[in-house]
Parts: C-alpha cells; sequence; structure tokens
C-alpha cells in the first residue's frame, strides 16, 4: 500500500497499514465466531456480548498513556508494544476456548477466563494507536485526510478478511480455537515486519518551538474547543457502529433460523459485504471525491441512518446484507471525517493526544453499546436499529446545523524527519 502523499516510504506505510490490518483481521475474525462458540458451549448471547468489555475499558484507560508516552520517546517502540498486546491476547484465548471445548472449563469460568485474558489486548494493544500519530506527524492538510483514510481502508480490509477467512481456519485439532492461534502467528510475523522497515521516530526532539516542546495530555484533548466536537461525533458514531456489529451475528442466526455453527458462513458473508462497502468508502470515494472531513461527518450519518431503518423494514437475509453494506459505507466516510477532523483542527504539538483520544475512542465505543445494544434485541430485536437509527439522525442534524464543526482550515506543517 503506497502512500504517495505523505513524507513515508512505501514500505514504511505498508509496515503501519500491516500493523492495523492484523488488528482488524484478529478481533473482527473473533467478533464474527464467538456468537457461534457462546452458543456452543452454553454461553448466553448478553454475556456473549460483553465479552469484550474490560478489554475495551482497559483499551479507553489505557491509550491516552501509550500516546503521551509515543511523543516523548517516539512511536515505533510503542507500535510494537501494541502487536505484542494482539500477539498474546490470542494465543491466550485460543487456549481458554480449546479448554472449554473438551470439558475442562465450565462455561462460567470460560466466560471470566476469557474476559480476563482479552483485558490484555486492551491494556498493552492500545499501544499501537501509536500509528495513527506517526502517519499524522508526516503528512498536512488534505493529504493527512487521504492518508488517515488509506489507513483506516486496513480497518475495513481486515473487517473483510477476518470473518472471510475465521469460519476456514476452524481446523483439528484446535478446532474452533485455531483462527485465534493462527492469528498470533501473523501478529509475529507483522510485528517483525515493523521492526525491520519503519523508521525509528523522535518526532518530539525534533520540535525546537519552546511552546511545543511537551505534547498536549488526552484530557486536555478534550478540552479543546476546535477538537471537541469531532471526538464527540466520533465517540457517538463509533458507538453506534459496534452496537451494529456485535449484533450481527445473533441477527443472522435468528432471520436464518438456522443452528449457530451452520449459520458462521452467512454471518460471514454480511460481515465482508459491510466491510467491502467501508473499503470503497476509505480507498474510493474519500480519494476521488476529495471530500473534507464536514462533508463525511454528514454523508456517513445520512447513509448509517438510513441502512438501520432498513433492517427494520426489510426482513429478508438478502435485503439484511445490503443494509449492513449501507450501514457500513456511512462509517467508512465518517471515521476518517472526524478522526482528520480531529487532527487538522489540532496542533502538531497534540498529534499524540489527538491519536490517544481517537483510540480511546475505539476501545470505549465498546464498553457499553454492544451489551446495552444485545440487551435491547433479546427483549424486542428491532428496538436496537430504530434506537440507532435516531441516533444517526441526531448527528446528521448536528454535523448539519453545527457552528462547532466549521470546516478545518487546511493546515501544512511541516514534515518531522526520522532516523534508523
Amino acid at each position: 500500500m503506497a502512500a504517495p502523499s505523505t513524507g513515508l516510504s512505501r514500505m514504511a506505510f505498508a509496515a503501519l497499514f500491516a500493523t492495523t490490518l492484523a488488528a482488524a483481521i484478529g478481533n473482527m475474525g473473533l467478533v464474527s465466531i464467538m456468537p457461534a462458540i457462546g452458543r456452543e458451549l452454553g454461553i448466553s448471547d448478553f454475556l456473549i456480548a460483553s465479552i469484550f468489555s474490560l478489554s475495551a475499558l482497559m483499551w479507553a484507560i489505557f491509550s491516552p498513556f501509550w500516546a503521551a508516552r509515543s511523543d516523548v520517546h517516539g512511536r515505533k517502540p510503542y507500535i510494537l508494544i501494541g502487536l505484542g498486546g494482539f500477539i498474546c491476547s490470542m494465543l491466550g484465548c485460543g487456549l481458554v476456548v480449546a479448554a472449554g471445548s473438551v470439558g475442562l472449563l465450565a462455561p462460567t469460568l470460560v466466560f471470566v477466563a476469557f474476559l480476563l485474558v482479552r483485558s490484555t489486548y486492551g491494556i498493552f494493544g492500545s499501544a499501537s494507536s501509536a500509528a495513527q500519530a506517526y502517519v499524522a506527524d508526516h503528512s498536512a492538510g488534505e493529504h493527512r485526510v487521504r492518508a488517515i483514510a488509506g489507513l483506516g481502508g486496513a480497518l475495513s480490509l481486515g473487517t473483510i478478511l477476518g470473518p472471510a477467512l475465521a469460519p476456514f481456519l476452524i481446523l483439528p485439532p484446535a478446532g474452533q480455537s485455531a483462527p485465534m492461534f493462527i492469528f498470533a502467528i501473523g501478529g509475529v510475523l507483522i510485528a517483525a515486519l515493523v521492526a525491520a522497515v519503519l523508521p525509528r521516530d523522535r518526532a518530539r526532539l525534533h520540535v525546537d518551538a519552546p511552546t511545543q516542546q511537551q505534547g498536549m495530555s488526552v484530557t486536555a484533548i478534550w478540552r479543546h474547543t476546535r477538537v471537541r466536537p469531532y471526538l464527540v461525533y466520533g465517540l457517538l458514531m463509533s458507538s453506534a457502529q459496534a452496537a451494529n456489529t456485535y449484533t450481527l451475528g445473533f441477527l443472522v442466526i435468528d432471520r436464518l433460523g438456522l443452528p449457530p455453527v451452520q449459520a458462521q458462513g452467512a454471518i460471514g458473508i454480511a460481515m465482508v459485504a459491510g466491510a467491502v462497502a467501508g473499503l470503497v468508502a476509505q480507498w474510493g470515494l474519500i480519494g476521488m471525491g476529495g471530500l473534507m472531513p464536514r462533508a463525511l461527518l454528514r454523508w456517513g450519518a445520512a447513509l448509517a441512518f438510513a441502512g438501520n431503518i432498513a433492517l427494520v423494514a426489510l426482513p429478508s437475509f438478502t435485503a439484511l446484507v445490503s443494509a449492513f453494506a449501507i450501514i457500513n459505507l456511512g462509517y467508512g466516510l465518517a471515521r476518517p471525517g472526524f478522526s482528520a477532523g480531529a487532527s487538522l483542527a489540532a496542533g502538531e504539538e497534540a498529534q499524540g493526544a489527538v491519536a490517544g483520544a481517537v483510540s480511546s475512542i475505539a476501545g470505549a465505543s465498546i464498553v457499553v453499546s454492544p451489551v446495552l445494544a444485545v440487551a435491547l434485541y433479546e427483549i424486542v430485536p428491532d428496538a436496537p436499529f430504530i434506537v440507532l437509527g435516531g441516533l444517526m439522525m441526531g448527528l446528521l442534524l448536528y454535523s448539519l446545523f453545527s457552528p462547532q464543526l466549521a470546516e478545518t482550515r487546511r493546515r501544512q506543517p511541516s514534515i518531522v524527519s526520522c532516523e534508523r
């Protein structure tokens, strides 16, 4: 993946892209197979939806910590720490599921052990948020929007590959835990790539202005009047996306009326359709249209609203897949919209804080919203999608009429250098 509009070499950007890709493949592959694993092991849908909550909370808490340290010590060491957290959590989760599958752990113990092991990803994997800050350090203005969208495309590509690959990776003798072991091996290979080809950066040490010797904290960035509106939008949008994603598996199983394992292929198809739509948004529409953040926020909310309403109105599986694709087309526009908007609204001394805040949002959005959405789904299946449609309409009106989201001017900061 080339990044011609940044100050990074092709291989350096490829390493950052692969870092984001690894996390997306592993995480979305895990999300796609957990509903079937949970029902096979006798764990309730509600607990399966909440199984990632502790990890997400740890991600939200530790992202600012790692971001602040990357401002001082450079981004590369923390990208490697993040990959290490991914590798360890995948190995641990695979061992827990394997133990549950052969009866060594009761369902309740499987849930508790998985919850605790998965939390290591939130604690250490959140250090990989330095990847966005690394890209921001080497790009400016409209180029930064496209570069962040390109990096965000790794999320969509990983969302395609994860659910598509996971069902085919359920292989003997490891069975349902096999995908987790294979994802961990992939993480090891990508960590080796990052270590070998990503230049060692000392971005903050290259800034000479007295007011920029230290980066802004993540707490302070939330008080930044130009940045905060993008972060608030991002938190709400990301929470909606998490709710849509984590209810999808249960929705597919119930609409098709199939046993959980047999429905796994259909779940993968729906997730892949959504991820392809997100990829089209981030690699196609943004690049061709040259859209800036406020336009991305508007179109993103409008499309996500339309897709959620379609999920309620159209009950067939084909309609479900199409609606989920429309929803993710919207999210695919909105995510780089608020990420790049916040980055452009902040000064260069605040890029680590912005990356930490955006990464923290990714974790915070998974703590509560999936659990609430699945709880609503168990009561009234259409309820979560009606609520999400209303939220998207609110964000659309906010992006249309809020003076706080005035278009960010295109800053043209200097590009910092890197050294091996």
